[in-house]
């Protein structure tokens, strides 16, 4: 299976989880795990993206701002292992249509990153379909504002499904488990 990024750390398990995609397709893991460094850095960047961009703001606006598309690092869920950004591909890696990329913002494409958009077309919309049907039939939830991204066990799953506490804390990448 393609994989990009810190895939094979994941806490959430997907590949032993039983995801079944139909025949000829395949899951291509983004991301899953992401140190809390590089999560520092992410919502740092977008901080500042935004901070440039209205400069009039105060610094709580463009923190409010920032974490409605990088979580900051003290509640983002690939730093506990839980989450997984994906799409799915054809058995030679080539990606779906999906109507955005991975990882674009409403700033970028308005709503069509959001999971339900209206702003995609029928193939990309039933691509996406194919994936909420191979996930949640496994017990993972969707970020509704990004069609990619997908937890088990982390903060948001434990918010979306209801149990006292989430199954995954903050986690450190150990390399020998690579």
């Amino acid at each position: 299976m393609p994989t990009r990024t810190y895939a094979s750390a994941s806490r959430t398990g997907w590949w032993r989880r039983g995801v079944q995609l139909p025949r000829g397709l395949r899951l291509l893991v983004i991301e899953g795990y992401r140190p809390h460094a590089l999560q520092e850095r992410y919502f740092a960047s977008s901080m500042t993206r935004i901070a440039r961009a209205n400069p009039d703001w105060p610094t709580e606006r463009v923190h409010t701002e920032a974490a409605t598309y990088v979580s900051p690092p003290s509640v983002a869920p690939h730093v506990a292992g839980g989450a997984v950004d994906l799409t799915v591909c054809a058995v030679d890696g080539a990606e779906l249509p999906m109507g955005t990329e991975v990882n674009a913002t409403p700033p970028e494409c308005d709503t069509a990153c959001f999971t339900a958009s209206g702003l995609i077309d029928a193939r990309s919309r039933a691509n996406r379909q194919t994936l909420i049907d191979a996930m949640t039939a496994t017990g993972f939830v969707n970020y509704p504002s990004e069609w990619w991204h997908w937890s088990y066990g982390d903060r948001y799953w434990t918010f979306v499904t209801g149990p006292t506490h989430a199954r995954y804390g903050p986690a450190t990448l150990n390399p020998a488990q690579l």
